[in-house]
Formats: structure tokens, sequence, C-alpha cells
């Protein structure tokens, strides 16, 4: 399992990052998977999202104020992926947001699981440049 940290300040109160963080709106700033639909399940969102070839529910939920989500089901790429969202203020209106996740491949690929993190590092970037351009 690899583990990827990308961190940026958002120019945004905390509370209008959080608002903005809705899942969809997530999965979406990531931009690797199309959404599909989004269920309410058990007291967590779940959004099913699809790339090329495959499907992937991706289940997210509160944890300790942070926002936590995870591949759902083992019909995905990662044989495990778990990402969390925090969010803490800097200083007048600004937000640092700081994203970790820990990614292992499903492919039994040489480097498969450095290959997931350089895949899910990009991703997280373009999480934190849609917050970034979107509080401009």
């Amino acid at each position: 399992m690899r583990d990827v940290t990308v961190s940026g300040v958002v120019a945004a109160a905390p509370t209008e990052l959080s608002a903005w963080l809705e899942p969809a709106t997530i999965v979406e700033a990531e931009g690797s998977f199309a959404i599909e639909r989004v269920e309410e399940r058990d007291g967590a969102t779940v959004v099913v999202a699809s790339g090329p070839g495959l499907q992937l529910p991706l289940r997210f939920e509160d944890r300790d104020g942070a926002i936590y989500y995870t591949q759902e089901s083992e019909r995905g790429p990662f044989s495990a992926m778990e990402t969390w969202l925090e969010i803490d203020p800097v200083d007048h209106g600004r937000t640092r947001l700081t994203a970790r996740s820990a990614v292992e491949l499903a492919a039994p690929l040489p480097f498969g699981d450095r290959i997931a993190a350089w895949k899910r590092r990009g991703e997280l970037t373009n999480l934190l440049e849609s917050d970034e351009t979107g509080f401009e």
C-alpha cells in the first residue's frame, strides 16, 4: 500500500469550503470518473462513478470532522483505497485543505502500487486546483 498527501490553501472560509466539498463534487473535481448516481446508504453517501470499462462505488462518511471515503466494493481498480480530506482554518477567510490517500492496486503489475499512488496524487492535485479556482 502506498500513501500520498497533497495540501494547499484555498481563499475560502472553512464553512464555504465544507459546503462545496460534496461527495459528487469531489469525484468530479478529481477528474478520473463520471458520476452515474448518488445514493444514501447506512448513514453514508455512496457515489457510483464510472470510467473506461469499470464502475466504482465510493463510500463517503464524516469521521472526526474529516471527510473519509473508500472504494466500497472489491470490484474496482484498487484492492484497497481510502482517502481523508481535512479542513483547517489558516487566517482571514483562508483554509488549508489536506488530502491523504492510501492505495493498493488490484492488478498484479510490477510497480503497480507506485503507479496507483502516482495516479492518485494527480487526482488529489486536481481536487485542490478545482478548490483554488472555484473560490477566486
